[in-house]
């Protein structure tokens, strides 16, 4: 699963984190990782689970294929979502709001 998200241009200008079973996406590098982006589980038969963006958000689908995990992913992606911004999730918040008010 993870060297299907990496081949993944969009995904791979993201910042990967991963919890027991999941991969995760931020668009900061720093803790506290942003939770605007779905992330994959892994199932225990094998197969794929694709939720979010938090970890209260319905699942969104289950897949056989690891391909068909991070296309959903991808699917979902926020608008003008990467590179990783350098730093945590309020600078980049900080960072957007200021941008916008330009």
């Amino acid at each position: 699963m993870v060297r299907v998200a990496h081949a993944e241009p969009q995904l791979r200008q993201l910042y990967p984190w991963t919890g027991m079973w999941e991969l995760h996406f931020s668009r900061c590098t720093e803790i506290r990782p942003t939770w605007d982006i779905p992330y994959i589980g892994t199932l225990g038969d094998g197969r794929y689970y694709v939720e979010g963006p938090s970890r209260s958000s319905p699942r969104i689908a289950e897949t056989d294929s690891a391909q068909a995990a991070v296309a959903m992913v991808i699917d979902q992606l926020p608008p003008h979502c990467g590179p990783a911004f350098i730093g945590s999730a309020e600078e980049l918040a900080a960072h957007e709001r200021a941008r916008d008010n330009r």
